[in-house]
């Protein structure tokens, strides 16, 4: 076995010779080797092996097997010394053999990742630690997902546990929004769930979740006028992951808005739902408005980029609220994520669906009591179109790697666990 001297002096080795560090098999032979030994030699190995796999690929099975070892060491000190950037590391790797591309490898994965990810613990939305952990090991998970392997166990955890605290997360990462990074996930993973054990519950604590974001129009005053209250701020892009996600789980219990909830709850979120649309409809004529006749160079300026997002946001939203405006509610339509790539089948209907954002606000509402005035609230002239400037678009914040410790924390040893 290896002594920590000769483990360092073949790292050196493989380092000096870059490129050509594929000429020096021997000494990532001693690398492995050092799985074999204390716990300095093995702390070593753990941060040697990812670096140089690619180098040798004949390698592959023996690097391999030699993490895993090491994931289901005893000595913890062993399993902090693996950071965050070398787990992605390692999955990239794992993703990228041909054996781990079938739907058992990638449900494989799936399971090592879940694991990695602590889903049996409970969470700490105040640690920084546990909530990068947790975004961190789920962005490796959402590429594996599909209608074979499901995502099941990874929404349950965000609808049980990291929604309730979503005003609550902490982030190492400046200047990341936690709460949209944490939304877009779901959202992504909500298309490939498969049956969930209480999906009523959970599809409940979505709902409630969406209601924070869809407000009920202001008051007005017997004259018609705004009765002070300021214009609700809407939040497109929480409420396109948000609305995202209950669509795709409201499939798999359809009833959910009709018998699952009371008259009047189902009422208020008919009004939120048409008032949203309202704004929405501004929003959308302005922004094609501003992109119109814009081509080529003119669309990729900073400015024009964010709108041509903004416009896929409040496109989605609006087909996604059609839906649910259907009697009974409907969860038919097909819509791409605004930071995914368009789908070319989906590509008429999103045409189709730009030439109906009238008709959600061309009903009347029903007639009913003074006190429910707001159902046919209509938004100022300007309004809405007067924040249209300052609309704003989070981009998906990636993982920033490299802060040289684990993720885990001595006393929290988890069998299994690389951080």
């Amino acid at each position: 076995m290896p002594t920590v001297e000769e483990l360092y002096r073949n790292y050196g080795i493989l380092a000096d010779a870059k490129e050509t560090a594929a000429e020096h098999k021997d000494a990532y032979q001693v690398i492995l080797d050092g799985v074999k030994g204390g716990a300095k030699e093995k702390r070593l190995a753990a941060q040697f092996i990812p670096k140089f796999f690619k180098h040798f690929p004949e390698l592959a099975d023996s690097a391999i097997n030699a993490q895993l070892d090491l994931c289901e060491d005893e000595d913890v000190s062993v399993l902090e010394d693996v950071t965050g950037e070398e787990f992605v590391l390692f999955m990239k790797i794992l993703s990228g053999l041909k054996s781990l591309q079938t739907v058992s490898g990638r449900q494989q994965l799936v399971e090592l990742v879940a694991e990695q990810a602590d889903l049996e613990q409970t969470f700490n939305p105040s640690d920084p630690d546990c909530v990068d952990r947790l975004l961190q090991c789920t962005r490796q998970a959402v590429p594996l997902f599909s209608k074979n392997v499901h995502s099941t166990r990874f929404v349950t955890y965000f609808c049980e546990h990291v929604l309730p605290n979503l005003s609550s997360l902490t982030t190492p990462v400046e200047g990341l929004d936690i709460q949209l990074e944490v939304l877009k996930l779901l959202a992504e993973m909500s298309s490939f769930c498969g049956d969930m054990e209480k999906l009523e519950s959970n599809l409940k604590k979505l709902f409630d979740k969406l209601l924070e974001y869809m407000p009920l129009p202001p008051e007005e005053a017997e004259n018609g006028e705004n009765a002070g209250n300021e214009e609700p701020k809407l939040q497109f892009s929480y409420v396109e992951c948000l609305l995202y996600s209950f669509h795709q789980l409201g499939r798999k219990l359809p009833d959910f808005l009709t018998a699952k909830l009371n008259t009047e709850k189902v009422k208020d979120f008919k009004i939120r739902l048409q008032y949203f649309a309202r704004g929405l409809q501004v929003y959308i004529r302005q922004l094609r408005l501003a992109l119109q006749g814009k081509t080529g160079e003119a669309l990729k300026t900073e400015e024009n980029k964010i709108k041509v997002v903004a416009l896929k946001i409040t496109n989605n939203i609006n087909v996604l609220i059609k839906d649910l405006f259907h009697i009974p509610p409907s969860y038919k339509s097909t819509v791409t994520l605004s930071w995914k790539p368009v789908q070319k089948s989906e590509v008429g209907q999103k045409r189709a669906s730009e030439d109906t954002t009238s008709d959600l606000t061309a009903k009347k509402a029903p007639a009913g009591p003074k006190r429910d005035s707001r159902q046919i609230y209509n938004p100022p002239s300007g309004k809405y179109s007067s924040n249209l400037g300052n609309f704003s678009y989070e981009q998906r914040g990636g993982f920033r790697g490299g802060r040289g410790r684990g993720w885990g924390g001595r006393g929290n040893r988890s069998r299994g666990r690389i951080y």
